[in-house]
């Protein structure tokens, strides 16, 4: 094959642990992420996200390419991105609707309109927003917050259903930052907070497990208070201990670190 990349031209792909519709969800591609494809079966590709430079196999019936030239172009732009729950839009060559999630990216976005590859689409209901990182402590809580209740889902990234790494990645894009997708190699970025007492909103929390691997990631809200999935998107009270449960009644999870972006 002559082109080595591909786009998401579907509100969501799963992005598999092998080659199998059994195997783990590990990820999910959103409309508009690009990928390379790192090798080629019958009925699978092996991708690497452009984003976040994470791997995994998507069904090849699911692939939808896009020109070498176009899709480097595509990557030096910056991209609007949907910051409703859903978002409405039409294919304008054919009128099919499609309801697109939360972080979607809509490249060159002008008046509603918009491009996927060689497609053009129209915007029709919701808002989508080119974010800032100047504007990362303005936007932080609230675009979080819109996450609240939101389940838990291993390799999930929406509001049907998330993780707790994918949950800060999606909230960091949506203000300007762009994270790794698993929680320990979001913690080998960022600068070290020393103590929970000099942390500030928008701090991410690690936690490990008994052999000291980074297994978890919340948002601090400030230094009492931490937004995170676990079941569920939630608030909880956080010592230098860990988290603590829902009744106060001892700890869910560890602490281990704490990193600050900004």
């Amino acid at each position: 094959m002559d082109n080595n990349y591909g786009i998401c031209h579907l509100p969501l792909i799963p992005i598999r642990a092998n080659a199998s519709h059994p195997s783990e969800m590990i990820s999910q591609l959103i409309f508009g992420q690009m990928y390379t494809i790192t090798k080629w079966e019958e009925k699978w590709l092996k991708i690497k996200v452009i984003d976040d430079a994470y791997e995994g196999w998507i069904d090849k019936n699911q692939y939808q390419e896009i020109d070498n030239l176009l899709a480097q172009k595509t990557c030096t732009q910056n991209h609007y991105y949907t910051q409703n729950i859903f978002s409405e839009v039409t294919n304008i060559a054919n009128t099919q609707n499609m309801y697109l999630p939360f972080g979607a990216a809509l490249h060159n976005l002008q008046n509603l309109t918009f491009t996927l590859g060689n497609n053009n689409y129209e915007l029709i209901n919701g808002n989508a927003v080119l974010p800032n990182a100047k504007n990362f402590m303005q936007t932080v809580e609230k675009t979080a917050m819109l996450f609240i209740n939101a389940p838990y889902l291993w390799g999930g990234k929406t509001h049907f259903g998330i993780d707790c790494s994918g949950f800060s990645q999606q909230v960091f894009k949506l203000c300007g930052i762009q994270l790794p997708r698993d929680a320990w190699q979001q913690a080998l970025q960022g600068n070290v907070v020393d103590f929970l007492e000099t942390a500030k909103l928008g701090d991410l929390a690690f936690f490990d497990n008994n052999e000291g691997k980074i297994t978890h990631v919340g948002i601090l809200l400030n230094k009492h208070k931490i937004i995170h999935a676990s079941a569920k998107v939630k608030i909880n009270s956080i010592d230098n201990y860990g988290i603590l449960a829902d009744n106060n009644n001892g700890y869910t999870h560890k602490l281990r670190i704490i990193k600050r972006w900004l």
